[in-house]
């Protein structure tokens, strides 16, 4: 058994409290590879901001949960190094079983995910709530899910949205004594979150997602004033990585995510996490394929993404903090940055 205490991290509990008290949302961010925790770390120091590193149940079998938890104890050093001790937390991403769960819990995570969703509700409750009492015992905070995303993301996947049911809530946080739940208001999986058909297009053709469902949050703020709100599924899929990716040999089509105006305002709600995937991924695929397609003869994969054109950029106004200006490497957590409200910077040095 690892505590995630000896390795410098921190559980959602307070990080929670004070982003829902200052109007802003934590920085979610999924991590499969060292250049990728690099650019979410460096970026996070820039902008005195807390964050969450996720794991998802694919990025622990591609990566391995040993090194990935040592990366996340290097990366509390790191932002150490930097000159910043914000709160890191290390998470699982949609985790699908108790056992998951528990080796991720005994292994050194800080808090974890079970995403029941996809059972029956009373089956969800009871899974959930399984989880909740062994997470509990070590002080790991745990993430429950009521509601289905549409998309893919590693091994989750659905074809179609099913909504959050506001009138589920109550219950469902009563009997599991979860610490925050996500919930399905129109965010999706991937970088394809909406058909087109399901969009407009602007002036240059570019696909316009629909409106976000800010009634079903509304009423679930409502029913649960104050608990934690959790967004998956919302990358904004920039149209310069887009770009970048299909002018290098890539065929993205019809790529959208959900605009980063729609994020800010549901940052000044209880939603205090939003998860961010897609974008990194998009930012490291498409320095990649400028680097092969410019630069032909580099065969040194030092220099190919170096760190912080494989993660997101924390966009501004998305999270909180002063934004800083976009630096040279261009990452998408620096893209990210001030796209989930309020100052985040009273955090820094916890």
């Amino acid at each position: 058994m690892v505590s995630y205490k000896d390795l410098g991290l921190v559980n959602t509990r307070d990080m929670f409290a004070k982003a829902i008290k200052g109007g802003y949302a934590i920085p979610a961010f999924n991590f499969n590879n060292m250049e990728q925790m690099q650019a979410i770390i460096q970026a996070c120091v820039e902008a005195s901001s807390p964050v969450i590193l996720q794991v998802s149940a694919g990025a622990r079998k591609y990566a391995n949960q040993t090194l990935l938890r040592y990366m996340a104890q290097g990366a509390v050093e790191y932002a150490k190094e930097l000159g910043k001790n914000i709160p890191i937390v290390l998470h699982l991403d949609h985790g699908n079983s108790f056992e998951l769960c528990k080796s991720c819990i005994d292994m050194g995570f800080s808090s974890v995910m079970i995403d029941g969703s996809h059972l029956p509700y009373d089956e969800n409750v009871a899974l959930t709530k399984q989880v909740v009492d062994y997470a509990h015992q070590h002080d790991v905070t745990v993430e429950g899910e009521l509601g289905v995303l549409a998309g893919v993301e590693d091994e989750v996947s659905a074809e179609h949205h099913t909504y959050t049911d506001p009138a589920d809530v109550i219950d469902f946080v009563q009997k599991t004594g979860v610490d925050s739940l996500a919930i399905s208001i129109g965010t999706s999986h991937g970088a394809n979150k909406f058909k087109p058909e399901q969009c407009t297009r602007n002036a240059e053709g570019i696909l316009v997602p629909p409106e976000l469902r800010f009634d079903i949050l509304a009423e679930i703020e409502k029913k649960l004033p104050g608990f934690p709100i959790v967004l998956h599924g919302s990358s904004s899929v920039p149209q310069e990585y887009v770009k970048i990716i299909n002018t290098h040999g890539g065929a993205l089509k019809d790529a959208v995510g959900i605009p980063e105006e729609q994020l800010r305002k549901a940052a000044k709600s209880a939603v205090c996490k939003i998860n961010i995937d897609s974008d990194g991924r998009l930012a490291m695929t498409a320095a990649v394929r400028k680097i092969f397609v410019d630069q032909p003869a580099e065969f040194d994969p030092r220099n190919r993404p170096s760190p912080g054109t494989g993660t997101p950029n924390l966009p501004q106004g998305r999270f909180g903090g002063s934004p800083p200006g976009r630096s040279c490497r261009e990452s998408a957590p620096r893209r990210h940055k001030g796209c989930f409200g309020g100052s985040t910077r009273s955090e820094s040095g916890h």
